[in-house]
């Protein structure tokens, strides 16, 4: 993990990059200005089909599941989008680490998500 701080428009920002893990996704925090609070425990959805797979698939920033776009036993290869977050007025897709069959979908279209939240799991 790389810390970078950047300034956009006069505002600056310390951005947190995995790398390796999250297919180009990068997570920025809040301006210096602004306190940041921990990010909070990872929460599991109350459904019967959380764990169903080996392969978590969780959120990587926190928001809205803008759209779930597949569905239980689609074969899916690394990289294809699973679910469409929308945070801070962005698409954020979630996508497949692995090539596998989507084992469950543990959220729905509309709920809100916290980082580290598990979206689906994968075989």
């Amino acid at each position: 993990m790389k810390n970078y701080t950047i300034t956009v428009n006069g505002n600056v920002y310390n951005v947190i990059v995995e790398e390796g893990t999250t297919n180009g996704v990068v997570q920025a925090a809040a301006p210096k200005a602004a306190p940041v609070a921990p990010a909070p425990a990872p929460k599991a959805e109350a459904s019967t089909s959380v764990g169903a797979g080996e392969v978590k698939v969780t959120a990587s920033v926190p928001g809205k599941v803008l759209r779930v776009e597949a569905s239980v036993g689609q074969k899916v290869k690394a990289g294809d989008n699973i679910v469409i977050l929308e945070s801070m007025k962005m698409e954020i897709p979630v996508v497949a680490p692995q090539d596998g069959t989507v084992a469950s979908i543990d959220t729905k279209d509309g709920a809100s998500v916290e980082t580290g939240d598990i979206l689906a799991t994968m075989n």
